[in-house]
């Protein structure tokens, strides 16, 4: 078990200026900026902050390249069923045009027949 040792306001304020002074120490003793390790490290995180960078660009451009080609393939997609649509829709239109016609026909070849009778009907009354 540890012993507890009382300690008392110098005791404290000479370990609190040492801790200062070893500190200001740590500070001094820190390479200035024209230091070859220090320009090293700098030029380091220089060359990997532009990497990053570039790579970041590459990204962006394969982005935005993506969404192009997307968006151009979603608009053929747009058009192709827009023209089978249209294409649907004419066909639809010329079978009810096909119809009609039959129509038309049916009815003027029994309006034919209808006045064919009618006049054999009156032919054989005279």
């Amino acid at each position: 078990m540890a012993i507890y040792k009382e300690r008392n306001f110098a005791d404290r304020r000479q370990a609190a200026d040492e801790a200062k002074k070893a500190l200001l120490e740590k500070f001094k003793a820190r390479p200035t900026a024209d230091d070859p390790a220090v320009k090293a490290r700098a030029a380091e995180r220089k060359a990997t902050a532009e990497a990053r960078e570039k790579r970041e660009a590459e990204r962006r451009e394969e982005k935005r390249l993506r969404a192009e080609r997307e968006e151009r393939e979603r608009a053929e997609r747009e058009a192709s069923a827009e023209a089978a649509a249209r294409a649907e829709a004419e066909a639809k239109a010329q079978a009810e045009q096909d119809m009609v016609a039959r129509v038309v026909a049916d009815e003027a070849e029994r309006k034919a027949k209808r006045d064919a009778r009618y006049a054999a009907r009156k032919a054989r009354q005279k």
